[in-house]
Parts: C-alpha cells; structure tokens; sequence
C-alpha cells in the first residue's frame, strides 16, 4: 500500500457565479475580484476552508483568501482595468489638496464628488476628469467654471467640462448681478425697524 499523504485533502465545494459590472463576485456578503474581462461572464467558485477560487472554463483565474467580513471587497489590482489601476495613488485626502491648490470652488466640487457618489469609483473618475480638464483649460479656467457650476447646483464633471467647453466661465454670472444678495433692509416708511417693537 501507499503511504497516506503528508496533508489532509482539502473538502471544498462549488459554486455557480457571474461577476458584476465591478468586476468581483459575492459568496456569502464578500466581494472577491476576477480579471475585469470576465465582467459579466458565467464562472466557477471552488471555496474551501481558507480560499475561494474562480474558475473559468475550468482554469484558475483567480485565488483569494476566504473572507467572512460581509460588505467587504477583496481586490487584486492585476485583475482591475487600467483606468481603475490609476485610482489606487489616490486617495480622497490626497484629492481635496489637489483641489484646494486649484481653487476654494475647485476644492468644494471634489468634496462634492468623495461625499455624495454611492460608489467611490465615481468621485475617483469625477476628480480624475477634473485633472484632465485642468491640463486642457488651466487652473484659472477650471476654478472660474467650479464656481460658475456650483452657483447652478451642478458640481458636476459633464457639467464643469460642458461650461468650458462653451465658455461660459469666461461670463459674468447674470443671476448674481441681476439679483444681488440684500446685507440690510432697504429703506421705506411701511419699513419698521428693531426698535418699533421695543
């Protein structure tokens, strides 16, 4: 007879999966990547007592540690697209500084867009996108059309990118001159003042 191997076999099980468009699969509340090509594509789970693998027509294309923390992401990079991969130096701290060193309107959009996208990926594109316009329009521009957009409730980069592209940050904002903001009540007989009630 053989002898017994050094190491017990590993009991696992399998599981149908289909990765979603952000590229990771669920098992049980946890999120494990698969290369992003994959998105979409029927795969394999085999989960043991320490890993999960997925398998594609039966080759592995991708091993994680086994997880029980629900909610969570387990990412390898390798598996991320390119444009993804560009996030990771970046961090939202990181994005507020580049904002602030554009401009006070500039930093309130990238704020903007870490505290009110459901999925951070979205801000992360949002302020990369402001980069981009940056380097094509220059600081000045950007700032000016931050502001322009923030004044019409939409500190957004289709937005911000749409008022370049037009020139509209070159332009006075008409709502601001033609309804200023009032500091003190104009004067006029009905006009009572503070010490009437006194």
């Amino acid at each position: 007879m053989q002898p017994l191997p050094a190491e017990r076999m590993q009991i696992a099980t399998f599981k149908a999966a289909r990765p979603n468009i952000d590229y990771h699969v669920d098992y049980k509340g946890h999120y494990y990547s698969v290369p992003h090509h994959l998105t979409g594509i029927p795969v394999e789970l085999r989960v043991s007592a320490t890993t999960l693998e997925v398998l594609h027509k039966n080759q592995r294309v991708a091993i994680h540690p086994l997880s029980t923390q629900v909610g969570a992401h387990t990412t390898t990079p390798e598996h991320m697209p390119a444009s993804h991969r560009e996030h990771l130096q970046w961090t939202p701290a990181k994005l507020i500084a580049w904002g602030e060193r554009v401009g006070a309107a500039t930093a309130a959009v990238v704020r903007w867009q870490m505290e009110h996208r459901p999925h951070p990926e979205q801000g992360y594109r949002s302020c990369l996108g402001l980069m981009s316009l940056k380097r094509k329009y220059v600081a000045e521009r950007l700032e000016a059309a931050c502001a322009r957009a923030q004044s019409i409730r939409a500190p957004f980069y289709k937005s911000i990118s749409s008022i370049l592209a037009s020139g509209l940050d070159h332009q006075v904002n008409l709502f601001e001159t033609e309804h200023p903001i009032q500091t003190r009540l104009p004067e006029h007989d009905n006009v009572r003042g503070a010490e009437y009630y006194h």
